[in-house]
């Protein structure tokens, strides 16, 4: 047993070197100053689009505004906090998952719940009113 242990140990040490390597950008200063580097350029055009109206179309610079904040939040995800399939055997990735599907139905739900109140509690024009004379 004590063989079969050190040679599963050997197996193991071999595989943290092997997943270490993988890893190599957790925590490194080259791997914060990609994080750095990216999430600046996806920060800066966006203002760039918006304050200097580069495109006409106001829903197209809408869209790609909210594009590049999808491409920023992964980049966040995988530099700055280390998220990805392997670390933790994947359960850091399940639980993350998990929490944002969690915060997207309940702010959509509370969108969705302000939106019709709003609608259904707003006067309705003059036109719309049905008053009755009296004769």
């Amino acid at each position: 047993m004590n063989q079969a242990t050190s040679s599963g140990d050997a197996l193991h040490g071999g595989g943290a070197m092997h997943e270490h390597h993988l890893h190599e950008h957790q925590g490194s200063q080259r791997g914060y100053l990609t994080g750095f580097v990216l999430a600046a350029i996806l920060t800066i055009i966006p203002f760039w689009l918006v304050m200097g109206n580069v495109i006409d179309n106001r829903w197209l610079t809408i869209f790609i505004v909210l594009a590049l904040a999808v491409v920023q939040i992964f980049v966040h995800i995988v530099y700055f906090l280390h998220l990805d399939t392997r670390s933790e055997g994947g359960w850091n990735m399940l639980a993350f998952i998990f929490s944002a599907v969690l915060v997207i139905i309940v702010l959509g739900a509370s969108i969705w719940v302000m939106w019709t109140e709003n609608h259904l509690m707003m006067p309705m024009p003059a036109q719309q009113t049905h008053h009755v004379t009296p004769s």
